[in-house]
């Protein structure tokens, strides 16, 4: 099916006004008693983005954090199932995810996503988006040879014998991040990456010590 894209609409369309809404984030906020913010994990397939996602998820709510997490996947089953994995509908499937976490961050949720999010540019206007203390760039850095040997969709197998066209780290680029937020070593142990996670919301005050 030939993907269907939606026309963006911004402050030139006159006749799309934003409503400003009487209940602020920061009453939300106020109500969750912490802040909302997006913490987007990007890394190639097989790196543990949502492996680390989910933990740290489940970690923040038995804390009593509200919580959203985006998954990769989950999101092309609704919200993105129009979309391929052409460049344009990989990065329009960025634009959308970006968009809703938004809200979700203008509800008071602290929201995780899990995007391979290949390219720099695009993960910078989702950056650019929010204000400074509510983005946080998470890099789950494992090298190709690790997450081929897990693959756990058995996607690389597949890339590999030219069955998967465009596939991140194997005949489609994957750029790094240059100074992310946050790295994790994709090899450690997860309760290290929750940890590590952990301590960097609470010192940016996100989440009360």
């Amino acid at each position: 099916m030939a993907a269907i894209h939606l026309r963006p609409t911004g402050p030139d369309d006159k006749n799309v006004v934003w409503h400003p809404h009487a209940v602020t984030r920061v009453d939300r906020e106020t109500c969750n008693g912490h802040k909302g913010a997006l913490l987007w994990f990007t890394g190639l397939s097989g790196s543990g983005k949502s492996t680390v996602a989910g933990a740290l998820e489940q970690a923040l709510h038995a804390l009593g954090i509200s919580t959203y997490l985006l998954d990769g996947d989950n999101v092309r089953h609704g919200l993105c199932g129009d979309l391929g994995f052409s460049d344009d509908d990989r990065r329009e499937n960025i634009r959308r995810v970006g968009e809703v976490a938004k809200l979700m961050v203008d509800a008071g949720l602290v929201v995780l996503t899990a995007f391979i999010s290949p390219h720099r540019d695009e993960r910078q206007k989702i950056r650019e988006m929010f204000d400074v203390a509510s983005f946080i760039e998470v890099f789950v850095d494992t090298p190709l040879a690790i997450c081929e040997a897990r693959d756990p969709k058995g996607l690389y197998k597949k890339a590999r014998a030219g069955k998967l066209r465009s596939f991140t780290g194997i005949d489609a680029v994957f750029e790094a991040p240059q100074q992310p937020d946050i790295r994790l070593d994709g090899q450690q142990l997860v309760t290290n990456s929750i940890a590590q996670l952990l301590y960097v919301l609470r010192d940016k005050t996100i989440i009360e010590p």
